[in-house]
């Protein structure tokens, strides 16, 4: 299999999606980073593809997710923190304990302005932690 199929092309290409999301993991493994680039926007068709299926992966998709939140697409962030982060583990999810932390105490104003803040938080409380780091 060509792991090249397995990645849209453009936002609509929901045969390339549906190809990945049939391969499964870990066939998508090297390209899981491409696929969640497709979840810049939520909107996007192939979005609504490939959300429910890289939810589905956990902790594999960690390192995947701290590449997103260390970048500077506050929209990529806000989906990923949205829609990805609240269906991994706690255990997976604990790693951004921290940065979600941050956004909820000390957010930059464009992150406020994005609304990376309520996101945040909505992950924190429906995790049920409370703020304290230091509890981990």
């Amino acid at each position: 299999m060509d792991l090249g199929e397995l990645v849209p092309r453009h936002k609509a290409d929901l045969e390339s999606a549906r190809a990945a999301v049939a391969a499964g993991y870990p066939a998508v493994e090297p390209v899981l980073e491409a696929l969640l680039h497709w979840l810049q926007d939520a909107n996007w068709p192939v979005a609504h593809e490939l959300i429910p299926f890289l939810s589905s992966i956990g902790a594999p998709l960690v390192p995947h997710i701290e590449r997103v939140l260390r970048s500077d697409d506050l929209t990529w962030k806000y989906w990923v923190i949205g829609l990805l982060i609240p269906s991994l583990p706690a255990h997976a999810a604990a790693v951004f304990r921290p940065e979600l932390e941050r956004l909820c105490a000390r957010p930059e104003a464009a992150e406020r302005v994005e609304g990376l803040d309520q996101q945040a938080r909505e992950v924190l409380d429906r995790f049920g932690w409370d703020g304290n780091a230091s509890a981990l």
